[in-house]
């Protein structure tokens, strides 16, 4: 009954990984746009390997700004940017080159030095293309980032109107504009971001639109008499779940589209958020920052404006992972002998399938949230140990199914280094798969502390711990064990453990992605827990 019932959840696996990589597939109908042009567009040009703000000197080449522009001529009819600085004073001559109009950015921060600088070359520029220059921004989510009172900020607004005479505004996320209502009595129009996803009560696309038109009418009753400026709009196509809040190309497409009929139905000033994907944006907002743009890094269109889509067109990708896996598999068994029977052949293409197909996911989120090389090097290492940890359990089940005796348990990792006795693989297996178990539980008892105490811009590592959950959770159910566990595995457990339900409430019920790493957690940690209770529950009575 037990080979039976490994097989039927191998069964279950490879088939449920199949069916996740279909359904990305599967076109989706979704609103479509009234028309194929948005109004205006957040543009910044960092979307090249190493370009980034951030980096004091940096400075974008003219000819990268003016083929970025001809490409968003075709689907804007304004620009919005944020500096004047690193190359950025390009944009109003570029821009009425491609018949676009710019809603002039000027960043204000801390320095006075810096804020001067900025503004003197803003005030220049501005008055040598008032033609092209809709309106100036003077500072963008300053009372946000608690860089300035809002008087000084008026004090530059006023002063910007005063020297050029073109209407000013001051951009910020909607709750800071309330709290600061004075400060629209030096702008013209008031700017207000609206981002449901980052709102501390994250929206669930299907009430995304209509939460965001709600707090507008309520903003527009709060400023009664002022121009309304939606000054940042959008939705990321990849990135964490945020409670209700799934990023992804079908629900970026969806809400850019239902937000677009709105706006076109009630006449709105907006700006999109924004106009290609900005990977330096990843070091300060986790994955999520880098995926906002209509465009992607190269500048291909990331969803059309009309008809059904997909959330993967290239989902195939998917299941030819999980039929090299199951082909992997099976060569390795074949290589290391004796060669499998018909059971053990088929829970090896089970499991190889599975884990091939998981592995491809785990690839996806690799090259979505590795930032850094310390991230890189660590997202690395546990993909190689999810591989591992499918292969080697798979190996010794096979046999079992076969009939060649039990499966080994895990060595505690503090025997790892004990000297090897004469025995062959058999003494050897159990060290391997005591050392990948360590190493994932290390893992998943860091993962969890940090979804628990910094979680915000973190995501949930999904595929390459529900691998090693399922292989080592099959183990301990075939064996009747879980092998013993020292102190560092209890430990670790029983953190992973612990910290489970608190993601959970943190993140809410809402969360999909938070409910299936609490489970994959929980499957982590039981395996090496329980058995040290029930052999407690046992003893008891015999030492009374």
């Amino acid at each position: 009954m037990k080979r039976a019932a490994v097989l039927a959840f191998l069964a279950l696996a490879a088939a449920a990984a199949y069916a996740h990589w279909h359904a990305l597939g599967v076109p989706v109908a979704v609103a479509d746009a009234p028309s194929p042009h948005f109004a205006c567009v957040s543009y910044a040009p960092y979307r090249k390997p190493g370009q980034t703000p951030l980096v004091k000197g940096a400075f974008i080449p003219a000819e990268q700004i003016d083929e970025d522009l001809a490409l968003l001529a075709r689907r804007v009819d304004c620009v919005r940017t944020y500096s004047v600085d690193q190359g950025l004073d390009a944009v109003p001559r570029l821009a009425a080159k491609h018949g676009l109009k710019v809603l002039l950015g000027v960043w204000i921060g801390r320095s006075a030095i810096e804020n001067e600088r900025e503004m003197k070359k803003a005030i220049a520029l501005a008055n040598a293309h008032r033609d092209v220059i809709a309106g100036v921004v003077v500072g963008n989510e300053v009372l946000l980032r608690r860089e300035l009172p809002p008087e000084e900020l008026a004090r530059l607004a006023r002063r910007f109107r005063a020297e050029t005479g073109l209407p000013v505004t001051y951009a910020d996320v909607w709750e800071f504009w309330l709290r600061n209502r004075p400060l629209a009595d030096s702008v013209d129009f008031v700017t207000v971001h609206l981002l449901p996803y980052w709102e501390d009560d994250p929206q669930p696309i299907d009430r995304a639109v209509p939460h965001a038109l709600a707090v507008l009418e309520e903003f527009a009753k709060a400023f009664p008499g002022k121009r309304i400026l939606i000054g940042e709009i959008g939705w990321p196509s990849a990135g964490r779940t945020r409670e209700g809040a799934v990023p992804g190309r079908v629900n970026q497409a969806r809400f850019l589209r239902e937000f677009a009929v709105a706006a076109a139905e009630r006449r709105l000033d907006y700006n999109v958020i924004e106009a290609f994907d900005q990977p330096w944006k990843r070091q300060l907002e986790g994955a999520t920052g880098g995926y906002w743009g209509l465009l992607d890094v190269q500048g291909r269109e990331k969803f059309p404006f009309r008809g059904p889509l997909a959330e993967d067109p290239d989902w195939a990708r998917g299941p030819i992972a999980g039929a090299g896996g199951a082909i992997a598999f099976l060569l390795v068994a074949w290589l290391a002998g004796p060669r499998p029977r018909l059971a053990g052949a088929a829970l090896l293409a089970l499991a190889g399938f599975a884990a091939g197909a998981t592995l491809a996911a785990q690839w996806a989120y690799m090259l979505r949230a590795s930032r850094d090389l310390l991230e890189w090097t660590a997202n690395g290492g546990m993909t190689a140990v999810a591989a591992l940890a499918g292969l080697l359990p798979a190996l010794v089940l096979a046999r079992w199914v076969d009939g060649h005796g039990d499966p080994p348990a895990p060595t505690p990792v503090s025997e790892l280094r004990a000297p090897h006795r004469a025995g062959g693989p058999g003494r050897v297996v159990p060290k391997w798969l005591g050392a990948l178990r360590f190493a994932t539980l290390f893992g998943a008892a860091l993962v969890n502390v940090l979804l628990v105490f910094d979680a915000r811009y973190r995501d949930f590592p999904l595929p390459a711990y529900a691998i090693p959950a399922a292989a080592f959770a099959l183990l301990a159910f075939a064996s009747g064990r879980a092998g013993r566990a020292g102190i560092e595995e209890r430990v670790l457990a029983a953190m992973i453990a612990a910290l489970a339900p608190a993601i959970a409430l943190k993140e809410t019920l809402a969360n999909h992605d938070a409910l299936a790493w609490c489970a994959v957690s929980w499957a982590l940690a039981l395996p090496v827990l329980a058995p040290e209770l029930l052999r407690r529950r046992g003893r008891e009575p015999r030492e009374a």
